[in-house]
């Protein structure tokens, strides 16, 4: 199985709802646009603290994560950042991951935003019975 990767548009949601109040300009909004791994085994977003850092996103707490390895090892949750892939996205918090480590994008961010992961192409798509927006479960 080979692995997915995407580009992915981040963005500081506190300074965008101060911009859409006009208490901040648009010019100052902190945006930043990377790859990131599609990760099905992975549960949340997970950023580098570079990338966390840069968007000036506030650490919010803290949690557990258990690698593949079985290690355990206690993370920042940073937030709110706004994530785009492609044409779709969403507000969530994220994992604090190490300086420059890989972002990841997890089972959170996929069914939130509709999205198949298709390892034999390496792409992401969206479902087929939700082609205009996401179709959202709610039973």
């Amino acid at each position: 199985m080979g692995e997915t990767n995407c580009r992915v548009e981040l963005e500081n949601f506190v300074d965008r709802c101060l911009s859409i109040d006009n208490r901040l300009p648009d010019v100052a909004v902190r945006m930043h646009t990377m790859d990131a791994l599609v990760d099905t085994g992975c549960v949340m977003l997970v950023l580098p603290q570079d990338v966390v850092e840069k968007l000036g996103l506030r650490i919010m707490g803290k949690v557990v994560v258990t690698y593949a390895d079985e290690r355990k090892e206690e993370r920042n949750i940073a937030g709110t950042v706004t994530i785009r892939i492609g044409d779709r996205f969403m507000n969530a918090d994220c994992v604090v991951g190490p300086p420059l480590s890989e972002a990841l994008i997890g089972q959170i961010v996929l069914e939130e935003l509709d999205l198949i992961a298709d390892c034999r192409d390496r792409s992401l798509r969206v479902r087929p019975e939700s082609p205009i927006y996401p179709c959202l479960k709610m039973k």
